[in-house]
């Protein structure tokens, strides 16, 4: 785990010496612990961007994008967005989606599109032209941004196996809320 966060209530030296979280839990909600899982571990990303696009000076170029869930033990991947970095000579585009929305930004040059949740039935995909104007420079595209949620799941494969509780007479209901969010991560088209 990288950048580890502790509720003050956690004894530090107890998950330093033991790896166990004890604490005294404060009244109310509250998160006890957060991370992040750094790109030397090595985790699955639990979806895939499958992509087309061959972008020449002066024409009219064809986009074509697919994304899906990939290692998703069965969990529904949501929140799911794309900002697409487009070169500085492509003037518009003129797409079709068969699922979200996208937007053009012809000033910041990015396309971003909107999917949500993701059907597994019925892959998101967006394509059409992408219109280019004459120029010498190169003509790379980077899908720069790739947001989702996941509840429920943990890539990290951190989990509670059981919960102790010392000093009360009931049985605590042993509840964990796991949500898997994208960090940071560029695909070069």
């Amino acid at each position: 785990f990288d950048d580890v966060s502790f509720h003050p209530c956690v004894r530090f030296k107890r998950w330093e010496s033991e790896r166990i979280l004890s604490f005294i839990p404060p009244d109310g909600n509250f998160r006890l612990m957060s991370y992040h899982v750094g790109s030397q571990n090595i985790v699955a990303i639990p979806i895939y961007v499958r992509h087309n696009l061959v972008l020449k000076s002066g024409e009219q170029s064809r986009l074509d994008i697919t994304v899906g869930p990939k290692t998703t033990m069965g969990r529904s991947v949501e929140a799911v967005k794309l900002d697409i970095c487009m070169p500085k000579s492509v003037t518009n585009c003129s797409l079709v989606v068969n699922q979200g929305k996208y937007t053009y930004d012809t000033v910041n040059k990015v396309l971003h599109w909107d999917i949500g949740r993701i059907d597994a039935a019925k892959l998101p995909n967006i394509r059409g032209t992408v219109s280019v104007a004459a120029t010498n420079s190169t003509l790379e595209t980077t899908i720069d941004r790739v947001h989702f949620t996941i509840s429920q799941m943990a890539v990290s494969g951190l989990k509670v196996n059981r919960l102790d509780m010392y000093g009360e007479k009931y049985k605590p209901f042993k509840g964990v809320k796991y949500v898997t969010k994208a960090g940071k991560f560029q695909i070069r088209m």
